[in-house]
């Protein structure tokens, strides 16, 4: 007789979204590898940075996505994507600035642009420095490469 098989209960969430990720809508978010991945000058576990001004849902469509063709390398096992809530400044869309910032920098630090993003090869800096400070973009890129 052939054995039934049994629904396995996974440890960890596969989504978890958090208040501050449901209330804002214009944002940007940063899928997290589980292990570094290999860059023309070092290592980051920053595996792709994104913005959205739909909220949460963009993020979890992207994280679909991007699980894809992260978890075709090797290692890659798990991704987390974390929310950084830029604050409006006038009428200026500031999450925007702080993207192309956090890309421009990335690129700067580790040779390219993060993995699985597609544009933002020929970024040239503008007036991104004028809503978010260097150290500010710095401490960001560090905080989730290591």
């Amino acid at each position: 007789m052939a054995r039934t098989p049994s629904p396995k209960v996974h440890n960890s969430p596969a989504i978890t979204i958090t208040r501050t990720a449901y209330a804002a809508s214009e944002l940007v978010y940063i899928a997290y590898a589980n292990k570094p991945l290999r860059y023309q000058h070092g290592k980051s576990k920053i595996a792709y940075i994104g913005t959205t001004k739909k909220g949460a849902g963009r993020v979890a469509n992207s994280a679909v996505w991007k699980a894809e063709e992260l978890f075709a390398r090797k290692g890659v096992h798990t991704l987390e994507f974390y929310i950084i809530a830029a604050p409006r400044k006038g009428k200026v869309a500031t999450y925007r600035k702080l993207e192309r910032a956090l890309l421009l920098r990335f690129r700067e630090r580790f040779g390219s642009i993060p993995h699985a993003n597609k544009q933002g090869k020929n970024l040239r800096w503008r007036d991104e420095y004028e809503f978010v400070t260097p150290r500010r973009i710095d401490k960001i890129i560090d905080d989730f490469s290591a």
